[in-house]
């Protein structure tokens, strides 16, 4: 039986012509080449699978290539390429610094460097996951980096650029590799199921390209398990069920019954979508990006953006266009918010719900938040929905721009007991004229069956008042007897910030995880108290004299244990070192 080989290994590029997606590199490169302006070090840094190891094997053949293309490119029939294409060069050594990281390691590179090439004229030296290397090697590598032999080159290949020394990098000629488009993915995927003879929907190619997210050997990856899944047989429809996506009609559907209002409906429609397999946060993760593409369609220029599968573009604009952008952006904060409180949920799939119920009425939040001089009312409908808000009849205010002048009334709560029924109002102006104002048309129509409150307005923050209300809440917590985040509030320093921000100032770890845990408490209690919900307050630590071994272990951060592991058990830290461990912290 014939070998199977990976289509990221079978057709991976062997000249820069057939490079994907890096034509700024790739140009450079033959340029340099071509005018013999080859620098001694190169770092090519970019995302995962877009060809920086790729380019840096075709750069070490085309240099040694006997009889080299005046292009730049590599003949391929020489000897020199033979050797490289077949793997047995003794020109071209790569490193894999992941697993090769230590300073013994660099050392035996260097000492490798002093031999000059047997054929051919330049030796490569290939460095993989550079960025692995412990700072001991990068100090080891930095006198050879700065001056090589004549004969020797090196290229550098990382995916995070930022954790190279700087003396690295300034010693480098740098190249950014930049993620593959969708249309190029799209383009090379083509290509090979052309030359393999298999049968793809083209809008297949297109999921696998966004699910690969830039990645070309991950789309190649995902296009072998998918080829094997459905026998040499790509549609739209296998290709979503085998990368587990969520079908986009889905969410034109959801996105109807929130138009509607209909929140029964879009809760059928989740449990159904629930029961097939999808989890919530990717749900709301799939719904948030359908929502950002309908806001790319509300502007012709911003359209460019839109990342669909073809064939979706004519129903996304015409969605787009029933839909206001108030709305929109609303709705992206409100799935950004449940998408981030996703994981600390207990219930997952009523964390999920009550997101979907929020999305469902909350053209009616906007539109109450928007709508001056108009009294709304409360009560149950006939909708689908749980709830709707209907206009009274009432005496209109006169505008702004009125001619007579008006002076502004409190606003009113008004609230019956007996019906639940709620009317929130502001009291029209007295008019020049001597005509009634709401106020005093309500009490005539509706006499002594309505408590009528003024809602209070909000208060600033203030050092003093907050300072009181602090006090009163330690107190509560010691009437509680939770002493110990009494005494973390007490030890806690205020400072007012702005009207409704304010900062609290711990010196302890242990001061720190008591205030965290009262935290929402403590917000809401202080939001009561001024009429203002827009209060919000952040825990700052400043350190103190706090011993980790003052501390009880469950408090302590990583780092902190495993000092305090490695102060009380010495032969802990001696195995971390003889083994050259690296611990993530």
């Amino acid at each position: 039986m014939e070998k199977f080989i990976v289509s990221a290994r079978k057709y991976r590029p062997q000249t820069f012509n057939t490079v994907v997606g890096q034509s700024h590199i790739t140009e450079t490169l033959k340029n340099a080449i071509t005018h013999h302006q080859l620098a001694h070090a190169f770092l090519f840094c970019g995302p995962r699978g877009v060809g920086k190891t790729t380019c840096a094997r075709i750069l070490a053949k085309t240099i040694n290539c006997e009889n080299q293309l005046a292009s730049g490119e590599a003949c391929n029939v020489c000897t020199s390429c033979k050797n490289f294409n077949e793997g047995t060069s003794l020109n071209i050594h790569e490193l894999d610094a992941a697993s090769n990281n230590s300073v013994d390691d660099i050392r035996t590179l260097v000492e490798q460097v002093r031999f000059a090439p047997q054929a051919g004229k330049y030796k490569v030296y290939i460095v993989d996951e550079v960025h692995m290397l412990s700072a001991s090697a990068f100090n080891a590598f930095l006198k050879t980096l700065e001056e090589p032999p004549s004969y020797a080159i090196f290229i550098l290949a990382t995916t995070e650029k930022h954790k190279i020394l700087p003396t690295i990098i300034s010693r480098c000629q740098i190249f950014d590799f930049k993620r593959i488009t969708l249309h190029d993915t799209v383009e090379h995927l083509q290509e090979i199921i052309s030359k393999e003879h298999i049968q793809a929907d083209k809008a297949a190619l297109q999921v696998i390209a966004q699910k690969s997210e830039g990645c070309l050997r991950d789309a190649l990856s995902t296009l072998d398990k998918i080829v094997s899944f459905t026998n040499g047989e790509l549609t739209y429809q296998n290709t979503l069920e085998h990368l587990n996506i969520l079908d986009e009609d889905y969410y034109f559907q959801l996105m109807d019954f929130i138009s509607r209002e209909d929140a029964a409906g879009a809760l059928l429609l989740y449990d159904e979508i629930n029961r097939k397999g999808f989890e919530g946060d990717m749900v709301l993760n799939g719904f948030a990006e359908f929502i950002r593409n309908l806001l790319v369609c509300k502007d012709q220029k911003a359209a460019a953006l839109l990342d669909v599968v073809e064939g979706l573009q004519e129903r996304y604009f015409a969605a787009a266009k029933l839909i206001e952008i108030p709305f929109l952006v609303s709705a992206l904060n409100v799935l950004n918010e449940a998408e981030l409180n996703y994981k600390m949920s207990r219930n997952k799939k009523l964390h999920t719900e009550l997101a979907i119920i929020k999305l469902c009425y909350l053209q009616q939040a906007i539109q109450l938040a928007s709508e001056k001089n108009m009294v709304a009312k409360k009560s149950t409908g006939s909708s689908p929905g749980f709830f709707e808000l209907k206009k009274l009849n009432g005496n209109p205010q006169k505008s702004f721009e009125s001619e007579k002048k008006i002076s502004p009334g409190p606003k009113l709560y008004v609230e019956t007991p007996a019906s639940a029924k709620k009317v929130v109002a502001e009291e029209s102006p007295v008019m020049a004229s001597g005509k009634k104002n709401l106020l005093t048309s309500l009490r005539e129509k509706y006499g002594g069956n309505y408590d009528i409150n003024e809602i209070k307005d909000a208060k600033a923050l203030e050092i003093n008042a907050l300072q009181l209300v602090w006090n009163r809440f330690c107190e509560e917590l010691e009437l509680q007897n939770k002493h110990s985040a009494a005494t973390a509030c007490k030890q806690a320093h205020l400072k007012v910030l702005t009207d409704n921000r304010f900062q609290v100032t711990v010196h302890g770890r242990l001061t720190e995880k008591f205030m965290e845990q009262e935290k929402l408490l403590l917000a809401d209690t202080i939001q009561q108290e001024f009429n203002n919900r827009s209060i919000r307050f952040e825990i700052i630590f400043e350190g103190g004299n706090e011993k980790p071994e003052d501390i009880p272990l469950q408090y302590l951060s990583s780092k902190d244990k495993f000092a305090y592991i490695a102060e009380k058990y010495p032969l802990v830290l001696e195995l971390k070192q003889r083994l050259h461990l690296e611990l993530d912290l």
